[in-house]
């Protein structure tokens, strides 16, 4: 099924204790875009890079299958860029530089046959825009969302506008309490759907993901790793995981959601095991799904009823 992503391209400098990438491909429509491209074809992706966007990476990018029609490419501009370190715990990190570029002005126009996507998955970007590509297509069946804390403390009444429009939202912990102004996960997912969407994922790092569908709660634990290299772009490759097996299916019902989930922390394990995309970059669907069942077999066990 037909699913269009929007969001930033960029290339990336990373320093964890465990090594340094630079000028490496990054960005949410790469994340997102990758991941999903091993369950669905083609994806369609809206975005912006300069000309100093390795030609290479426009050469992987279409391998996949991800169409670049709506790829806008400045060549008097560069590339969005970010630096970041990241502590030793890979939980917290420092940002060093970020030079938006051409992404500043980016403007998404979404080409004729892109606007009739069956899916759409709006990466991490000001809610404005969010909105505007919205506004653009013809009726969308599902409509995927995520956001940061920095939309939520500088664009938060562009944001509550943008929810309604929006059928799923993924967004980390820490989000959604500021976003629900709630502590508590369960209160706060519960006045995230009353703004609007649905469906809330919350992501939990290490700890894992809660899936809320309307009144029915879905815990799904995260893969235990030996070794993380690098946990940018990890969200992002949850959420193309994620819409990528929904689109496959073409089945938004409560089971195949948790599927979703799965499969979405699936991607998510591979990612950070490598810097930068190189964690997912060519993965087989073997690999997958020996993965998934793994996930299957850590939360499987069979319930016997205490004698009384």
């Amino acid at each position: 099924m037909s699913l269009l992503v929007v969001g930033s391209l960029a290339l990336d400098t990373i320093e964890t204790p465990f090594g340094k990438a630079e000028r490496t491909l990054g960005g949410s429509a790469t994340f997102i875009s990758v991941s999903a491209s091993y369950f669905t074809k083609p994806v369609r992706l809206v975005g912006v890079v300069g000309g100093d966007f390795p030609p290479e990476e426009i050469e992987f990018l279409e391998s996949r299958e991800i169409d670049l029609e709506g790829l806008q490419v400045k060549k008097e501009g560069k590339t969005f860029h970010w630096h970041g370190r990241y502590h030793y715990d890979l939980n917290t990190r420092d940002s060093i530089v970020t030079e938006l570029n051409v992404f500043a002005e980016f403007d998404p126009i979404v080409p004729e046959n892109f606007a009739k996507s069956r899916y759409l998955c709006l990466g991490n970007i000001n809610p404005e825009l969010q909105k505007k590509v919205y506004l653009q297509m013809k009726g969308p069946d599902l409509v995927v969302a995520d956001t940061m804390n920095f939309w939520i403390e500088g664009k938060y009444d562009a944001l509550m506008d943008v929810l309604q429009y929006i059928n799923v939202l993924i967004i980390n912990d820490s989000e959604a309490r500021e976003l629900s102004k709630e502590y508590n996960l369960l209160k706060a997912a519960r006045k995230i759907q009353s703004f609007g969407p649905q469906v809330v994922v919350i992501k939990k790092g290490e700890h894992g993901a809660l899936l809320f569908y309307e009144s029915e709660i879905f815990f799904a634990p995260a893969y235990p790793l030996e070794t993380i290299y690098d946990p940018t772009g990890a969200g992002d490759s949850f959420a193309g995981g994620f819409i990528g097996y929904i689109s496959k299916t073409d089945d938004t019902s409560y089971e195949n959601m948790k599927r979703a989930v799965i499969y979405g922390s699936t991607i998510a394990s591979f990612c950070v095991e490598k810097f930068s995309i190189d964690g997912i970059r060519e993965l087989t669907h073997l690999e997958i799904q020996d993965r998934f069942n793994e996930f299957k077999k850590f939360s499987d066990f069979q319930a016997i009823e205490l004698e009384t």
